[in-house]
């Protein structure tokens, strides 16, 4: 968090300076291309799921894994000829990476490694797909692009003023990796650790009867575990579970709001907050920039540019991480935002449409990196956009159109 509070800030600045002496700010290509074309730990972890899809496919285990369910594949693969060697050697790779849930943050879900039915399903996108790893030759590209950028606006720099937006440039470079590294190792692979640590206080109070199931461990808050530790089996948790368990069903049977706001606080408000605070996260990461409306397109949505291009395409609407393995090459991405669970599927789609995000955003970040358009804060992507309806997205001028109505 102290990393990215850093360069999140000299990325602030950065932009601040192109603003001042380029006349261009973080929306645009050339802004982009200086920016873009760097490694981070969620690119190598597809990159090793990649590899097994190659390795499936020299063992002969691809039609296995291609007409297997994603909850079946583990199963399959190991009654198949060398498919034990095969899967010992994947959950080796998740006992090192494989410390992630499907969604940042939620304890309450199974690892990786409890469950290795997403990373696997990642692996039959990728043998779908086919090819190589198209994002070793797409950075390779944008390196050269980037070099090109940057020797295009040092030029337009004074010389006493070079070295400052040099030393801003560097630091601004590394916000994408700080922020999608602060998603694997904090948001995911933290907590898996405390699921882990939650996991073996949940099996002891199971077995002393506390509680009925492991599960029943996250609807139970820490003062109540320390009051129950010493003696588990003189205490009966129980019906507070089921209490609270019935609750949360209920509050799972809608989506949740983008923000829990007081009584006559409207979401523009809000946002006036979030801008007020100067806070790099929240401009960066959650709010970015407000779409500019242009009638003369006729565009059905407006958005802001995350990654350059253009695209057309069938949508996908995705609105829960279990729907990923539904997205087919080719089509156009439509969310509310996406994580690092939604990395894989970026290298054989056209583009991506998100109701909210900013540069530094999970989407705009991977999208610059595998070369593809990305557009954001069209707020309402996911309700007008229905899966399978041809779309056409220009993230240049920030304009979305619904070409089947």
């Amino acid at each position: 968090m102290y990393m990215m509070y850093g360069t999140f800030t000299a990325y602030i600045l950065f932009e601040n300076m192109c603003r001042n002496l380029l006349e261009i700010d973080d929306t645009h290509p050339l802004f982009h291309k200086l920016i873009t074309g760097f490694d981070n730990k969620v690119l190598q972890v597809d990159k090793r799921i990649w590899e097994f899809s190659k390795k499936a496919e020299k063992l002969g285990l691809s039609g296995i894994v291609l007409k297997s369910e994603p909850k079946d594949i583990a199963k399959a693969i190991e009654a198949a000829p060398h498919g034990r060697d095969f899967m010992a050697e994947f959950r080796a790779f998740l006992d090192e990476d494989g410390w992630r849930m499907q969604r940042m943050s939620e304890m309450n879900m199974p690892t990786w490694i409890e469950d290795p039915a997403p990373p696997l399903t990642n692996m039959k996108q990728f043998l779908v797909k086919g090819g190589g790893f198209n994002l070793e030759d797409e950075r390779a590209k944008l390196g050269k692009e980037r070099e090109a950028a940057e020797k295009e606006v040092l030029a337009k720099i004074a010389p006493e003023q070079k070295g400052w937006f040099t030393t801003l440039l560097r630091l601004a470079q590394k916000s994408g990796v700080f922020s999608e590294e602060h998603d694997h190792y904090l948001d995911l692979y933290m907590h898996a650790l405390m699921r882990r640590s939650a996991m073996g206080v949940a099996k002891r109070l199971a077995a002393a009867g506390t509680i009925d199931s492991v599960d029943d461990i996250f609807f139970v808050i820490p003062e109540e575990i320390r009051k129950v530790a010493i003696n588990p089996d003189q205490f009966d948790l129980r019906p507070t579970v089921a209490q609270r368990r019935a609750a949360w069903k209920e509050w799972c049977k809608t989506p949740n709001p983008p923000v829990i706001l007081a009584p006559g606080f409207d979401m523009d408000q809000a946002m006036g907050v979030l801008v007020k605070s100067n806070d790099p996260i929240a401009l960066k990461v959650v709010v970015g920039a407000m779409p500019v409306v242009r009638p003369e397109l006729k565009a059905d949505l407006h958005g802001t540019c995350g990654s350059p291009g253009v695209a057309e395409g069938p949508a996908r609407v995705i609105t829960s991480e279990d729907e990923l393995a539904d997205v087919q090459p080719g089509e156009i991405l439509v969310a509310a935002t996406t994580s690092p669970s939604w990395t894989p599927v970026f290298s054989f789609i056209k583009g991506v449409v998100v109701d909210r995000g900013a540069s530094l955003s999970h989407a705009a970040i991977v999208g610059r990196e595998y070369g593809i358009p990305v557009l954001m804060n069209v707020f309402v992507g996911t309700q007008k956009i229905k899966t399978g309806q041809r779309i056409r997205m220009d993230t240049n001028m920030g304009a979305l159109f619904i070409l089947d109505k």
